[in-house]
Formats: C-alpha cells, structure tokens, sequence
C-alpha cells in the first residue's frame, strides 16, 4: 500500500473527521483529552462536546498533527506539537515549561491497518518533518511495557518509541515520559 504523511492543516479537516469516526471505533474522544485543564470528569464528557472543541480548535487555527494516507485514504493520526500548549500533559507528568520541547500525545490507526508498522511509518516521517522544521527535543509519553490491548496504545507502545531513538527520562506512576534530541537543523 503506497502511504503518505502529511501535517494536519484546514485543506484536510474532514480527513481528520472520516479517521475519527464511528466506523473506525473512534468517535468519542476527537483527540482533544490534553486539551483539557484535567481529565476530572472527561469519561462524562459526551461525543459532541468532545467534537465541539474539536472544531473550536480548528476554527483557531489549531492544527495539531498529522494524518496518515493509504491509497489516499486517511488510515492515521498522531497529535503533536509545542508540549507546554497541553497544560494538562504538563502537569499530569510534573515536567517543567520548556517552550522548546514537541510533545506526541495520540495515535490512532484505523482497526483493519493496526500491527501492520502503519504508527511506526507515522512516527518516522512525523520526526523526519520535525527535524527539517528545526525541532530539537521531542517527548513521547507511552505506557511500559509490552500492551496487547489496543484501548491502551493510544499514546503509542514504548516499543515504537525505543526503536526510533526515544529514551527513557522520567518514569511515572502513570506512565513513562520518553524523548528524542533531533541533529541540528542545517
């Protein structure tokens, strides 16, 4: 399958809505989690006010990702960005503010597309995009260890990450906080 990356921008808002949809189990959550002050309540939240931020964030101009192409059809998604935008990642993870830092919070690979290395293409081109942007530091933030179940991949496996060049540099009670330093930028 010929697969594409490309950065999450208004031309492919819909793209984003056909990935994150009830026939791809993925309706709920609209991946806007961390951008909530907490997740106090968030399992309450409904599908509409999940997707009403949603499109708040898009109608500011917040475009904070990429999608994946199979044959021209989105397939996935990985939400990233500045890090310190996420008051709730920030806190959730006692890390200090460093503007510098690019976080990668979600995936989301359709049902039918995952354990093929679909997430492990994403995060390659997503670090290659990175680096040509001039990003120095990114940080990951999976569970440990090896996880089967895909409800609780949806901020990647360790395994991707350690593969890719991530390390360890904090470990939680609620998961591991992981980072890679880009080269410089020519």
């Amino acid at each position: 399958m010929r697969l594409s990356v490309h950065p999450l921008d208004a031309s492919c808002r819909e793209d984003f809505y056909r990935l994150h949809s009830q026939v791809n189990g993925c309706d709920w959550c609209f991946c806007v989690a961390w951008w909530l002050p907490d997740w106090d309540g968030f399992q309450q939240r409904t599908s509409e006010e999940n997707r009403r931020l949603r499109d708040d964030l898009f109608d500011c101009g917040e475009y904070d990702g990429y999608l994946l192409y199979g044959e021209g059809e989105p397939v996935g998604w990985c939400q990233v960005g500045p890090r310190d935008r996420l008051e709730n990642l920030v806190n959730r993870y006692h890390l200090s503010p460093d503007p510098e830092v690019w976080a990668i919070t979600c995936f989301q690979i359709i049902p039918t597309r995952r354990r093929l290395g679909f997430a492990t293409r994403l995060l390659t081109e997503i670090l290659h995009d990175l680096r040509a942007r001039g990003v120095r530091r990114v940080e990951a933030f999976p569970n440990r260890g090896d996880i089967k179940d895909a409800e609780d991949l949806w901020n990647g496996p360790e395994a991707m990450f350690t593969k890719a060049g991530f390390r360890v540099v904090k470990e939680e009670k609620r998961g591991l906080v992981m980072e890679i330093r880009l080269a410089d930028s020519p």
